[in-house]
């Protein structure tokens, strides 16, 4: 837990945005419950998701720039490689597709996300309410959480089931619904 809650420290450091911070915890709770599920680092993972977005304000759009100055934060920030790539590579529209069981991870993490907060939402912000049917359903509507990018969702599917992953996913959620400002 002291990993994490160093890498929040640092995180609002550089990220001031109530929503992407929430973010930034919904993937990292998200990244360390997949993580155990696959016999991985879960503080490792979690590490991930909490900093994969730490230099979005700072790139302010640049997509040519996020991800490379993310990486150079966290290694000026004393994180090693095993952190600094992962974070580096999940912006694919410069590095293609993800390679590594923490790239998938973070790849889907990063965007189911956000479909699962607008299913809370849509239920008056009770992630209690929202069920893996309940995403199954969103995930198929293409217009509902259209920044989701649900390729990017599927690549999990070389390591567990869809379904398998969108109740993990709702339950990490759950476990933090405080800091997501969620019932």
């Amino acid at each position: 837990m002291e990993k994490t809650e160093t890498a929040r420290q640092l995180l609002e450091q550089y990220v001031s945005g109530e929503s992407l911070i929430r973010h930034c915890l919904a993937t990292g709770a998200i990244m360390k419950v997949v993580a155990g599920a696959l016999g991985q680092d879960e503080d490792l993972y979690e590490t991930i998701g909490i900093l994969h977005d730490i230099d979005f304000e700072e790139v302010d759009g640049d997509m040519e720039r996020h991800g490379i100055e993310g990486a150079r934060i966290l290694l000026e920030n004393g994180y090693g490689k095993d952190v600094t790539e992962v974070v580096k590579k999940h912006n694919d529209m410069i590095f293609g597709s993800s390679e590594g069981v923490a790239d998938v991870v973070l790849q889907a993490a990063d965007n189911i996300s956000g479909l699962i907060i607008a299913c809370a939402l849509v239920k008056g912000g009770s992630i209690s309410d929202v069920t893996p049917k309940t995403i199954k359903k969103k995930f198929q509507e293409k217009s509902f959480a259209a920044g989701c990018r649900r390729e990017k969702v599927r690549e999990i599917e070389e390591f567990m089931d869809l379904s398998r992953f969108f109740e993990l996913a709702i339950v990490a959620m759950q476990e933090i619904k405080g800091d997501l400002d969620l019932s």
